[in-house]
Parts: structure tokens; C-alpha cells; sequence
């Protein structure tokens, strides 16, 4: 069992790599296959001016009902973020607003927000996120990394 998930961890990063920005959203870290979705993000970019856009990924989240741990994670590495802006992550079940919330950016473009979908409170259990999500992630990148402005 570690084996095969050492082995699918790898072929995952494997094809994962090439993406210019990657972005996970799952309710611990090593969970890739939820309920039929996979976490290849859906990603459309809309420029700002010359130099700079929004990057729109759109993942999927699913929150078991039986789930046992407290937190869960929507995180990231954006190859060309633009420093000082923060990613913006909403977060919608049914079509409703679940949560919004930003993450700043770290220098190596990786980013995460931890939020918390169980609580056990004297005994008594509450869930405060339960089912299927889909997880709206906004980064300020670069349209042209790669081009010398000098």
C-alpha cells in the first residue's frame, strides 16, 4: 500500500511539474483522487495590462462525512507570481459562497491556507464543511516571465 502511493505520488508530480502554477485543495496533504476528481486545475489567465494578469485556477474539494481530521489545505506553487499580491481563494458548495479567504505569497510562489472542517468541542462533533466544493483560486503573475526588460 506505502508503495503504491509513494509510486502514484511520484507519477503525479511528474505530470504536475510542467504546469506553470499548481494549486491542491484537499483535507490532507497526500489526498489526489476525491470522489472522481482529480486536481488538475482548470486555469484561464486575463490580462492586466503588458506585463501582468490574473490567473484564474479553478479545483475541486471534497470534504467527506466521516472525515477525522480537523484542518484541511488549499495550497500552491505559482511559477511567475507578481510580489505583493496575495492569492484569493473562494471557495463555493452548490453554486453558494462558502468561504473566502487570501494566502500571501512566499518568495519560492508557494502558498497555503489551512482551515479548519472539524471541531470537537466536549465531546460534541461539528463539521463546518461536509461534501463537494469547488475552490476558485485568484495569483497576480507575470504574462512574460521569461523576457529580458533591460
Amino acid at each position: 500500500m506505502q508503495k503504491t502511493l509513494v509510486l502514484s505520488s511520484i507519477l503525479i508530480a511528474f505530470l504536475i511539474l510542467p504546469l506553470s502554477s499548481v494549486s491542491f485543495a484537499h483535507p490532507h496533504p497526500g489526498m489526489i483522487g476525491v470522489n472522481g476528481h482529480t486536481h488538475t486545475p482548470q486555469t484561464e489567465i486575463f490580462p492586466i495590462d503588458a506585463t501582468m494578469g490574473v490567473e484564474k485556477s479553478t479545483v475541486f474539494f471534497h470534504a467527506p462525512t466521516d472525515n477525522v481530521l480537523p484542518w484541511a489545505f488549499v495550497e500552491g506553487k505559482i511559477a511567475n507570481h507578481v510580489k505583493d499580491y496575495p492569492v484569493i481563494i473562494q471557495m463555493y458548495q452548490n453554486g453558494e459562497p462558502a468561504r473566502f479567504a487570501q494566502a500571501e505569497v512566499n518568495e519560492d510562489g508557494t502558498y497555503e491556507y489551512k482551515f479548519r472542517v472539524r471541531s470537537v468541542d466536549d465531546g460534541q462533533v461539528t463539521r463546518s464543511f461536509t461534501g463537494d466544493y469547488t475552490v476558485v483560486i485568484y495569483k497576480v503573475v507575470y504574462l512574460h516571465p521569461n523576457l529580458d526588460t533591460a
